[in-house]
């Protein structure tokens, strides 16, 4: 298992952490199998996207703003960041990616992304590789 420190800058955006998920996969020495990636924060997730244009990833977090947004008054969680925990809900704490052939299985266009919803912060993502 290993823990990839994740560092944000902002309130809201998206990481890629393909390459680093990678290592881990290349450090475990798994041939064939999946890793697991799991965030173990209730205001960030992860999720996999398009990592070709970053206009796409702008579009998510605008959109996810939309649905929910940062300031709502039926909120009842008293910390500001309601918003986050929804947020992290609706996308997901963790992802399972095939590996094959030491390399994570991946579309051409797909990227792993660790997602922020109330940063910045020094965030976790642990990733747990299974197999051969």
């Amino acid at each position: 298992m290993e823990t990839i420190t994740v560092k944000t800058s902002n309130r809201c955006q998206m990481i890629d952490v393909t390459d680093r998920v990678q290592q881990a996969v290349q450090q475990d020495g798994i041939k064939q199998g999946f890793a697991v990636c799991f965030v173990p924060h209730t205001t960030a997730a992860v999720t996999i996207q398009e990592n070709a244009d970053p206009d796409v990833l702008h579009d998510v977090l605008w959109k996810l703003d939309q649905l929910i947004p940062q300031r709502e008054s039926a909120y009842r969680h008293s910390e500001g960041n309601s918003d986050a925990h929804l947020k992290c809900s609706a996308v997901g704490v963790s992802q399972l990616v095939p590996v094959q052939d030491g390399r994570l299985v991946l579309g051409t266009w797909q990227g792993l992304y660790f997602c922020e919803f109330d940063g910045p912060r020094s965030r976790r993502l642990i990733v747990q590789c299974v197999g051969r």
